[in-house]
């Protein structure tokens, strides 16, 4: 964008020189006229250049002085752009306010324009909407994730994450979840399937038991009771858990009790909330999950840069993009939220504008006045001085026909009165 508007600007340069050059030449041939007429003593042309070289230099002289002392001699009203900056800032400033923010006619201008309409024709564009986007992931994300600090970010997922932790009575939501093993058979087919499931391992690691039994035994007993003991265990573990399988045992009703007891407890003790409360905001508090909150920045950082990077395939960009269409093509089908954006620019919006109208003139002005002078001038120069220099050309022009018009109505004077 700055390398398309510095493009400009030289373009700009270039053109306004070469005008300046044009109006100089044109001002030179009439000097060369002049001295030619006088050397050949022709007296038309000599009426023609004189005018011709007057008209040019005033005008020059007269296009110079709006920005800038002629030939840097510091001449009465010269150099009025950089010198009356600040009358010209407060002009315009009362012009815009007291001539632009009328309510009559702006509300002409709205009902016309219906700003609505082609606002939503403007956005439903996928040209126009890819604009938006690309100003979108070009400009805006990369220079918001320039200007925050990573440790004011992580610092606020921190506290958030601290904050909604200590909210949230965690004593209910363990009560809630474990409520169903109250009802119905599945506490029953949990403890069935968790058994099983016991018992399948208790059976696979048959050996593993013998190993342990007989690193446990005593060396003396020279492996003769390692068999029995580790026989004993097993069967002793797996009589356990076939008498617990039963529905009706008394395995199962301690079990059934302790259950009952337990959720009867997070339902109605503090206490027992307030250790289940703590239990987790205290493995929350460990350093491994605090480490892992911090990085959740950081991924979703990486992420945005990374996608930003694929440049018309970055999903970010296309999701813009079809949502800002998708916002356009819905007002254009709204024919109720049309009326109500054209009504909401025509009464409030203009509202605004217009009880403020001084202050918006006061802010015109105020920004001219703290513009440089000769930087304004120098702007200005470069926008309008390329037409300004047309000024100089016709001076020249017209100044020798009011001279060739003259010296005819001298010479008329001369032959019929005189």
């Amino acid at each position: 964008m700055k390398m398309d508007i510095d493009q400009e600007n030289i373009s700009k340069v270039k053109a306004l020189k070469r005008m300046k050059s044009n109006a100089l030449a044109l001002l030179g041939v009439a000097v060369l006229l002049f001295i030619i007429a006088i050397y050949f003593k022709i007296p038309m042309l000599q009426a023609f250049s004189e005018a011709a070289m007057v008209g040019g230099i005033a005008d020059w002289f007269a296009v110079v002085a709006l920005f800038r002392h002629p030939m840097g001699i510091p001449i009465w009203h010269t150099a009025i752009i950089p010198t009356k900056k600040n009358e010209i800032g407060e002009n315009l400033g009362n012009f815009v306010s007291e001539e632009f923010l009328d309510r009559e006619k702006l509300e002409i201008k709205i009902e016309e324009f219906n700003f609505a309409t082609k606002a939503a024709d403007w956005l439903s564009e996928e040209e126009n909407a890819g604009k938006i986007a690309n100003l979108v992931v070009v400009n805006v994300i990369p220079g918001i994730l320039r200007t925050i600090k990573d440790e004011d970010i992580k610092r606020f997922i921190q506290v958030q994450f601290k904050e909604k932790l200590e909210g949230i009575n965690f004593g209910d939501w363990v009560a809630l979840a474990l409520e169903p093993l109250q009802k119905g058979n599945v506490k029953d087919e949990l403890l069935t399937n968790l058994f099983e499931i016991i018992s399948g391992e208790l059976t696979n690691n048959k050996d593993l038991i013998r190993k342990k039994v007989k690193e446990s035994t005593p060396f003396l007993s020279f492996g003769l009771a390692d068999k029995s003991i580790s026989e004993g265990i097993f069967n002793g573990l797996q009589d356990f858990l076939d008498e617990a399988k039963k529905s009706d045992s008394v395995i199962r009703a301690k079990i059934d009790e302790y259950v009952y007891n337990f959720l009867d407890k997070v339902k109605n003790s503090e206490e027992m909330r307030i250790k289940i409360n703590n239990l987790i905001l205290g493995f929350a508090g460990k350093k491994e999950v605090q480490d892992y909150v911090n990085g959740i920045w950081d991924e979703i950082k990486l992420s945005i840069t990374n996608d930003l990077e694929k440049g018309d395939q970055s999903s970010i960009k296309n999701n813009v993009t079809s949502l800002v269409q998708t916002f356009g093509n819905g007002i254009k089908e709204d024919a109720v939220m049309i009326d109500k954006i054209n009504t909401f620019i025509k009464i409030d919006l203009l509202s605004i504008l217009l009880n403020n109208k001084k202050v918006i003139g006061d802010l015109i002005s105020s920004t001219v006045k703290s513009w440089d002078g000769k930087e304004v001038s120098e702007k200005l120069e470069l926008e309008i001085g390329k037409d300004l220099q047309y000024i100089r050309i016709n001076g020249t022009l017209v100044g020798g026909v009011i001279g060739l018009i003259i010296y005819g109505v001298e010479q008329l004077y001369h032959y019929f009165i005189a």
